[in-house]
């Protein structure tokens, strides 16, 4: 008996029928590009729309409010729409650090403390600091935006494991401060370090060459001993910021400022129990104590209490789609061997963030 070919052999297919397929597998390609097409389409509408938001027509006029999230962290009474809202405040406090809703962290802080002052709802504000503190203009924005949001709405501010420096500083803001009695705080001053590496490059056969058109302008270069004069104008900068810490704490802690500065205000931490004694602090308790003062401040015993998350960012998301993972070789050393500051950047941080 011969040998049958099978139907789906291709050579049994007449040229009609492979031209058929041929215009199919046209077709599907064709459907696939338009349909790219119009997803391209559809992005770059709604990347045009949201550029356009904030660049308008030239017209100067006022950045829309990004609404953050609420996630229920306590329930309160039925009925009741009365909340408080609770505003984390976590790691170095810096501007160089992206934010979630905003272009770095200290815009979230600010819309989010913003957010809660215009929510006819939100009677009460829990700012929630775990910062060992971060430059000194960022904590400077922050403790402001504190200090406007407690002029309207109580805010009661928790202290973490961490609420040192810069994170005191932007503490002082709230209307009633309250930490763990193991939390560490206090490091009341600044700190401006540079690393002078002239030995290094003596030894390698380096040398820096300078043209400035000041003599303080290449300040703190670490290719040359640092002058006598140099050194001073340092030193009187420091302590210009320093003052002005020194102030704030004064002023909300209802402290003398030279009481401050000639026995706790000298760099050093406490733990939160010792903040109490010293005064820097009204209490001591957890992070549901902070809660239940928001809402006896506020007048609202049965409010809900609310965290603000980030909310939906469309440049996130389509950011997220690209991303790949890649494989890739991270050595990670000690952080006693890397600076953690930027040199001759003005910081509201202990010294043992220096290396």
């Amino acid at each position: 008996m011969p040998k049958t070919k099978s139907a789906c052999s291709e050579r049994t297919f007449p040229p009609a029928s492979r031209q058929v397929m041929a215009n199919r597998k046209l077709g599907c390609l064709t459907l696939f590009l338009f349909l790219a097409l119009c997803a391209s389409v559809i992005i770059n509408v709604f990347l045009a729309i949201a550029v356009l938001g904030r660049v308008g027509t030239g017209v100067v006029r006022e950045e829309p409010l990004t609404k953050f999230r609420e996630i229920v962290v306590q329930r309160g009474g039925r009925g009741v729409s009365d909340r408080v809202a609770v505003i984390v405040m976590r790691g170095l406090i810096s501007s160089s650090v992206p934010g979630a809703a905003g272009d770095n962290m200290v815009d979230d802080l600010r819309m989010a403390l913003q957010q809660a002052r215009d929510d006819d709802r939100v009677k009460g504000v829990v700012l929630e600091v775990d910062s060992p503190g971060g430059e000194v203009t960022a904590s400077d924005m922050i403790y402001n935006a504190v200090v406007k949001t407690r002029a309207r709405k109580p805010v009661v501010v928790y202290m973490d494991s961490l609420a040192a420096s810069g994170g005191y500083y932007v503490s002082c803001g709230g209307k009633y401060l309250m930490a763990n009695e193991t939390t560490i705080t206090g490091s009341i001053g600044v700190i401006i370090q540079t690393l002078n590496y002239e030995q290094l490059f003596n030894k390698v056969g380096l040398a820096a060459v300078v043209f400035k058109s000041g003599k303080f302008k290449d300040l703190l270069n670490g290719a040359r001993p640092m002058t006598p004069e140099e050194r001073e104008f340092v030193q009187n900068f420091v302590m210009k910021t320093y003052d002005k810490f020194l102030g704030i704490v004064a002023k909300e802690r209802n402290l003398p400022a030279d009481g401050l500065r000639n026995s706790i205000a000298d760099g050093r931490i406490f733990s939160g129990k010792e903040a109490l004694e010293n005064k820097l602090i009204d209490g001591v308790g957890q992070i549901e104590d902070a809660y239940a003062k928001a809402k006896q401040l506020g007048g609202a015993p049965e409010a809900t209490v609310v965290k603000y998350a980030a909310p939906f960012s469309l440049g996130r998301f389509f950011r997220a789609l690209g991303e790949t993972n890649q494989s890739k070789l991270q050595i990670e050393l000690p952080k006693q061997l890397l600076p953690q500051l930027e040199s001759g950047r003005a910081y509201f941080l202990p010294s043992y963030y220096a290396p």
